[in-house]
């Protein structure tokens, strides 16, 4: 593969991650948002993504600077056992969001099918979305560079569409909160959209023909495109009273437009989940083809959204907080406070390191309880990571070693 096209530019990495933005999970998740009311809901939206992003760019730095898929810079601090224990779970959250994505794209699909065609068939709706993420993957990253920069122009068209139809509802302003939602955890679902990348942006930043573009063109795309998907989704929620995508597109009168939203939007973001579930799997059985892997979990992805009802995901995302928020705050303390930059090849697995990201795990469901302002993400991070500096000269003595 020529060198040239696997290093991508700024304005690529700008495209490809406002393209994932632009998705129906966040919409969804921006209309959960709704009991807060518009302007203390966009605070937390705003808020929420400027700190998920922030800590998402640390992570795509790590992928820039050392060309290690995100995984397996996991063996930095955790060794290589430890690094297939977290490659696992990330399949299965890769999987997890393949699933929900692509079920939830069929359902809206269908809804606005049933309405301008008469067709109702939510598999076939599904398949199709499958296929075309398929299509994403065999072409690669020289193909889909080009195909997502125009796939994404258009989403980008569609949704200014999209936003001058919903911000021209004026009462969606003065919508204020009904008590039944926190601040902080609005704070926490704005949050967490972001965190769920942090397992997968040095995927692709490792190929970043230069570090400082590739951040801020990942950091940019990102933040603007799922700031706009929220606040769009918290919109249509309070203009709709209705928080089932499908419905809440009908209730826009978009008609093929909103179709058209709902299918792109759906593959451009799936097919870094199938792909990077792909690249995951890899740091356990390096010896398989990265394409073929990341064909075959966007099938399984396929056969779990078909057979599963898994697009019902608030708590989905909290589990994927509590598992990598803890995870990533020792990666990045070990890489940026201690400097430890680099794999060590006889590092089997690092059990302090370990302890700490099962207190950690165990700290982020005690924040859910407390309802805490900061949401659970933020200050399980802090703690965590606090705790892994303080123990750190101890748990060193903590570690199996590989002959």
């Amino acid at each position: 593969m020529n060198k040239d096209k696997t290093n991508l530019s700024g304005f690529a990495f700008l495209a490809l991650w406002f393209g994932a933005a632009i998705s129906l999970a966040e919409i969804f998740t921006g209309g959960l948002l709704a009991p807060l009311g518009f302007w203390d809901g966009f605070k937390a939206i705003v808020l929420g993504h400027l700190i998920g992003g922030l800590i998402l760019i640390l992570g795509g730095y790590i992928g820039a600077k050392s060309k290690l898929p995100a995984i397996m810079s996991t063996r930095i601090s955790f060794g290589t056992y430890g690094s297939y224990l977290f490659s696992l779970l990330n399949v299965l959250q890769l999987i997890g969001w393949t699933a929900v994505m692509i079920i939830s794209g069929g359902r809206a699909a269908n809804t606005l099918s049933i309405a301008l065609f008469g067709v109702d068939n939510i598999t076939l709706w599904s398949v199709g979305i499958g296929a075309m993420i398929a299509l994403w993957i065999v072409l690669g990253k020289e193909g889909f560079t080009k195909l997502n920069v125009l796939a994404v122009l258009l989403l980008l068209v569609l949704t200014m569409v999209l936003c001058g139809v919903v911000f021209s509802e004026q009462s969606v302003f003065s919508s204020v909160s009904t008590g039944e939602m926190s601040f902080g955890s609005a704070l926490e679902l704005s949050i967490i959209m972001p965190l769920s990348w942090l397992p997968l942006i040095s995927d692709y930043t490792r190929f970043a023909k230069d570090k400082k573009s590739g951040l801020i063109g990942s950091f940019v795309g990102y933040f603007v495109g799922s700031t706009l998907m929220y606040t769009i989704g918290l919109a249509i929620a309070l203009y709709a009273k209705e928080a089932d995508v499908g419905s809440m597109m009908l209730a826009l009168n978009l008609g093929f437009l909103a179709l058209s939203i709902v299918i792109l939007s759906t593959v451009t973001t799936t097919f870094l989940d199938a792909y990077s579930a792909g690249v995951t799997l890899l740091n356990v059985f390096p010896q398989l083809n990265e394409k073929k892997v990341a064909l075959v979990m966007a099938l399984i992805g396929l056969g779990v959204a078909i057979l599963t009802p898994i697009e019902q995901y608030e708590n989905f995302l909290y589990a994927i907080g509590s598992v990598f928020g803890p995870l990533f705050a020792i990666v990045l303390s070990d890489y940026f406070i201690f400097k430890k930059e680099k794999i060590e090849p006889t590092l089997a697995l690092h059990v302090g390191a370990f302890v700490v990201w099962a207190v950690g795990v165990y700290l982020y469901y005690q924040f859910i309880k407390l309802d805490f302002i900061l949401g659970s993400t933020l200050p399980t991070m802090m703690c965590t990571a606090v705790l892994f500096i303080l123990t750190k000269k101890v748990s060193e003595k903590w570690i199996l070693e590989s002959k």
